[in-house]
């Protein structure tokens, strides 16, 4: 049975091959049906940067540095999806205030639940102290703390709405 709504919030970032995965998706929709998604497009943001790079600079055999975003610019899922309906697509940066934190950058607190784990989760107990050492500094000049310890961080998305024709 097709279905009037495919909904996904930051979940398809994880997934390879969204060239076939997300027609696959729409084909999957009753006639007017809504494939809606969201990804976080944070590849080329200080804060991810920063992880490939200093990774790349201080173990230069052990990580195998991946450059190619797996979220694409929204006008490329729009170029995507045209042909298969009504297609929307947008980017927004929202600015979120990450709090103060004792030890570290509250950047950094953000980003090991999930952008830092494949990095750290390969390193020994010192290397891992090291990594987040050289981490923490560069985050601190690219995002620089307001007097209360706080940060502004920008977080982008990537959003796409498809109303099959």
């Amino acid at each position: 049975m097709p279905a009037a709504l495919i909904y996904s919030n930051a979940a398809l970032q994880w997934l390879e091959g969204h060239d076939t995965l997300l027609p696959r998706l729409a084909g999957m929709l009753a006639q007017d049906g809504v494939l809606a998604v969201q990804m976080p497009r944070q590849e080329a943001a200080p804060s991810h940067r920063f992880l490939r790079d200093i990774a790349a600079r201080m173990f230069p055999d052990r990580f195998a540095v991946d450059t190619s975003p797996r979220v694409r610019p929204a006008v490329d899922y729009a170029e995507l999806l045209a042909p298969l309906g009504d297609v929307e697509a947008w980017e927004t940066d929202y600015i979120q205030l990450l709090p103060s934190v004792t030890e570290g950058h509250p950047v950094r607190h953000f980003t090991q639940g999930a952008a830092m784990l494949p990095y750290v989760q390969a390193m020994t107990e010192e290397e891992r102290a090291e990594f987040v050492a050289a981490y923490d500094a560069a985050l601190s000049a690219a995002y620089p703390r307001r007097a209360d310890g706080a940060v502004f961080f920008p977080f982008r998305r990537c959003f796409f709405v498809l109303r099959r024709d």
